[in-house]
């Protein structure tokens, strides 16, 4: 599927104040970035970090006043596969070293206090992808989408008690459970169609039978209508803007829309 992404953000920012930005679709093998532009007014001196492993792309700049940041693209995602039910669990011997990461607690997934439940509630299912679309049946069925009752110091197990909370939150539960079942996952920023009211979306991947599969823990969203921005350990890797200083909202928009 051939998708047209933007965003267009609006922002204040006090004096030399130090951004990295992340709004540009990954490069990667089931997604081709065919045409793109950004524009950024005033344009600063900017530094293009080229593609990471993960083909995430980032630019930093000294930002000042108000800022204007646009960009667009037009990405091929082909035609992407959906996580099997039979996709196999690797031991830990059989990871590749950059999935060992993804196992590990980290600043939002306290995977280590969610073991004994993981054990007790999905042990019993056959490991892999089966267990992992057990997971996020049981996200569907005890999370309430609804906004007003996380921030973004909503970590998951405040989610976990809560029963409450956003794409960001789904995110970071499933990413929980699925450590806490040795399945490496990893958080995911994107564009996404469909999404009512339009924003960036949270999303993550399972590391299963040799690859990363694409998953919507909410379920509002086919992984076909996502463009993968940017991955992480959980939402601390992946915003989309990070700064040295507080910065001030004026507007901002996202948009995503198939291309005829």
């Amino acid at each position: 599927m051939k998708l047209h992404v933007s965003s267009d953000l609006h922002y204040s920012f006090l004096p030399e104040t130090g951004a990295v930005v992340s709004v540009h679709a990954a490069t990667s093998p089931d997604q081709t970035v065919l045409s793109e532009s950004l524009v950024i007014d005033p344009l600063p001196k900017l530094v293009l970090d080229p593609a990471d492993a993960r083909g995430e792309r980032r630019f930093r700049a000294q930002l000042s006043g108000d800022v204007r940041i646009r960009y667009e693209a037009i990405v091929d995602n082909g035609a992407r596969s959906l996580l099997p039910p039979g996709a196999i669990r690797h031991a830990w011997t059989d990871l590749p070293v950059e999935a060992l990461l993804f196992l590990l607690p980290s600043r939002y997934c306290s995977s280590d206090r969610f073991i004994s439940f993981a054990e007790s509630t999905f042990g019993a299912i056959p490991e892999g992808g089966a267990m992992v679309q057990a997971v996020l049946g049981w996200l569907y069925e005890n999370i309430e989408y609804a906004f007003g009752f996380s921030s973004s110091d909503t970590t998951a197990e405040h989610t976990f008690v809560e029963r409450k909370g956003v794409c960001r939150d789904f995110t970071h539960l499933g990413i929980t459970l699925c450590r806490a079942l040795n399945i490496p996952a990893r958080a995911v920023s994107a564009y996404a169609m469909g999404l009512k009211p339009q924003d960036f979306h949270a999303v993550f991947e399972v590391y299963l039978d040799h690859a990363w599969w694409l998953v919507d823990p909410t379920g509002l969203v086919p992984v076909e209508n996502i463009v993968r921005i940017g991955v992480g350990r959980d939402a601390a890797d992946i915003a989309f803007l990070s700064t040295s200083s507080p910065c001030r909202l004026i507007w901002q928009t996202v948009d995503v829309s198939p291309v005829v």
